[in-house]
């Protein structure tokens, strides 16, 4: 099966109520240096819904662009990086469940931020090793919610927002939904021995919060870069970037350049992170314009690449692909692991 084969229809589901930039300044929730390096207005904040209930909201959208039953699914796979709700359960089941996906095989997904990237890499390698059987639905959710996680505080560089979305994956020439995008490659990278950054060298927990009562990256990432080194650090950050992008392209046919490539879209990490990292990662490679789609939704956790595959494949909006163009969406996540893909508007 050629990469070619294999095509996806991403959808969101985002949480009408906000919490505003100027609110956190407001009650001191984050200072206006933290703003200025971000450079966005919003984060969506669920009041009610959990992680894997905004999931389903996701997942019926995608199914219902893609015109697919959910009984057609073959696998539904979920991926996250904080908690789903409960302690002792699998929120891959409970999607499943609830879109009626009954004969699909449910997995979870963990690779933290690049979740999304895993979970689509995965979904192809099914499709290309079981070619008759049904379409896979990759899905992810993300709620950051007090009081175990601080989404204006909780991180050095990083605001975090709530929100699910999903992606049908199929195969095959025929059947192909309008608007799908075709995956012409993807290609993931990792560095398993920077795996500390967000890891207490000290000594492991036996629960959640045991160390502090909510998640405090600031402190792992803190203790990382006084042993590693910053600099040292960002030089690796934007060297994988680079690596991941050049290979992706070369694998879609693009190559070194990347002309026909009508933009890359960045990881929703705020405008310091893509001026010191990503512009000049990308730059190494291809001249294609920036675009980070954060300015409303601050990180998506795991969701940041369906998202913005989904802007790619809307139907109106500044940053849909018209048909034959191409973009490439980065990935990254703890680990750390670097993913890039690259598509095309069918």
């Amino acid at each position: 099966m050629t990469p070619d084969d294999i095509w996806l229809a991403p959808a969101e589901w985002l949480p009408p109520t906000t919490e505003k930039t100027a609110d956190a300044l407001d009650t001191g929730r984050a200072t206006t240096d933290e703003a200025d390096a971000m450079g966005y207005g919003q984060l969506p904040a669920s009041p009610d819904l959990s992680a894997p209930q905004m999931a389903v909201r996701a997942a019926r959208h995608a199914l219902s662009r893609a015109g697919v039953p959910a009984g057609d699914l073959a696998a539904v796979l979920h991926a996250w990086t904080y908690h789903q709700g409960h302690d002792f359960w699998s929120p891959a089941h409970y999607v499943a469940a609830r879109i009626g996906a009954l004969n699909a095989i449910p997995t979870g997904v963990q690779q933290m931020c690049n979740g999304a990237a895993a979970a689509l890499r995965t979904a192809a390698h099914q499709l290309a090793a079981r070619p008759g059987d049904g379409p896979v639905l990759v899905t992810t959710a993300d709620r950051f919610a007090p009081p175990g996680f601080d989404r204006w505080g909780g991180d050095y560089g990083v605001w975090y927002g709530d929100g699910a979305t999903a992606a049908v994956v199929g195969a095959g020439p025929t059947g192909v939904p309008e608007g799908a995008l075709t995956l012409c490659a993807l290609h993931t990278r990792a560095a398993p021995e920077l795996e500390s950054a967000h890891r207490d060298t000290g000594a492991f927990h036996p629960a959640p919060h045991t160390r502090s009562a909510a998640v405090d990256v600031r402190r792992t990432k803190k203790a990382f870069l006084a042993e590693h080194g910053k600099q040292r650090f960002l030089d690796r950050l934007r060297q994988e970037t680079t690596a991941v992008l050049a290979a992706a392209l070369t694998e879609a046919g693009i190559g070194t350049g990347g002309n026909r490539l009508s933009a890359v879209l960045l990881p929703r990490l705020g405008r310091a992170t893509a001026r010191k990292v990503y512009g000049p990662a990308v730059a190494e490679v291809t001249d294609a314009p920036l675009a980070d789609l954060g300015e409303n939704t601050g990180h998506l956790g795991a969701g940041d690449l369906l998202s913005n595959l989904a802007a790619l494949s809307a139907d109106t909006g500044p940053h849909r692909l018209e048909r034959g163009e191409y973009a490439a969406v980065l990935s990254a996540g703890a680990g750390f692991t670097w993913s890039a893909v690259v598509v095309r508007r069918t």
